[in-house]
């Protein structure tokens, strides 16, 4: 706890009491996901492994947790023109509907090659999309151009204190439901899910460990851990399409002081994960979220006999273009 008052004093970032309080904001709109455990999975990690599932949150992913409390903590003023935000899908949906349950308007930029079963999740919630090239600075020009128009409040997808705070109240579920855990894992992209986490469970369990993990072709977290400073991802290739951003100013001073470590995976690992867990547990969760999993694939940590908590942050995936899927016949 002493660690974490230092890091409150000396960045003037989040306390899990606030956490707490996004917890208690967000309940009436948030689902409390079920914590799954698979006989199968334990026996080919060899360990006992808690899935945290968010794939079955609201959108189909952790997002909601953060959008939502950004929304609901605006003020009336603030909130008159609606919200915008940048998004290649999961946030921009969760931002969607939070803005509809508040009944403003959302402004979503999203990047063309975005995948269209999280564009179409927009559009079903309401949110007026602008498409733009998929890179940061069109995304971020872009919603400038955006905000100058309509005067919208921007809600970062995750370097924003009450979107970090909404995601971390998924870790406050989880040692609550799960005491006593030897290590929470999350996959990382622009780091809210995991400053979040980190946070919370560096509060609650000063003893367990938090590691991250992360494509190795969008290691820019790994890389800027190591640097000590943000490295921005440029050019990710991955199919973890939910990792592709960089981290931020206010998640990285939160990520280096909290977390053990980040691991990268493979492709082949990512997607080895993504299929166990849908043909073994029977819970359908994206590319991004079988990240983590994939840490147990490549066998890169000693995690074996510990009792892990792993956060599946999402389960948007197209069931017309599974990743395994090769020359399918066309049905007549």
């Amino acid at each position: 706890m002493d660690r974490l008052n230092e890091m409150d004093r000396l960045m003037g970032t989040l306390t899990v009491e606030e956490i707490h309080q996004a917890a208690e904001r967000i309940r009436p709109f948030a689902h409390r996901t079920p914590v799954f455990t698979c006989k199968s999975l334990n026996e080919r990690t060899q360990a006992d492994i808690y899935l945290k599932a968010e794939n079955l949150q609201k959108v189909g992913a952790f997002k909601f947790r953060g959008a939502c409390n950004a929304v609901l903590s605006l003020l009336p003023e603030e909130a008159e023109c609606g919200v915008a935000t940048h998004s290649s899908g999961n946030h921009a949906q969760a931002l969607a509907l939070a803005a509809r349950l508040r009944g403003i308007p959302a402004y979503i930029v999203m990047p063309r090659t975005a995948p269209q079963v999280k564009v179409a999740g927009v559009a079903g919630y309401g949110g007026q999309i602008t498409f733009c090239e998929p890179t940061l600075e069109a995304r971020e020009t872009t919603l400038e151009d955006v905000v100058q128009r309509t005067g919208a409040t921007i809600v970062h997808p995750y370097n924003d204190l009450r979107v970090i705070a909404g995601q971390g109240t998924a870790a406050l579920e989880l040692m609550e439901q799960v005491p006593d855990l030897d290590v929470v894992m999350t996959p990382v992209g622009g780091g809210g899910l995991l400053s979040g986490t980190a946070i919370a469970v560096s509060a609650l369990s000063p003893r367990t460990r938090i590691i991250a993990a992360e494509p190795e072709g969008a290691d820019d977290a790994y890389r800027s851990l190591l640097a000590g400073r943000i490295l921005p991802s440029v050019y990710p290739q991955t199919i973890a399409d939910g990792l592709l951003t960089s981290l931020g100013t206010l998640t990285f001073p939160i990520i280096q002081e909290l977390v053990e470590q980040i691991v990268t995976v493979s492709e082949d690992a990512i997607l080895s994960a993504m299929r166990f867990t849908w043909e073994r547990t029977k819970l359908i969760i994206e590319p991004s979220a079988a990240v983590p999993l994939a840490v147990f694939w490549e066998a890169k940590v000693d995690l074996i006999g510990l009792r892990i908590g792993v956060i599946l942050s999402g389960g948007n995936v197209s069931l017309d273009q599974l990743p395994w899927q090769i020359d399918r016949p066309t049905l007549s």
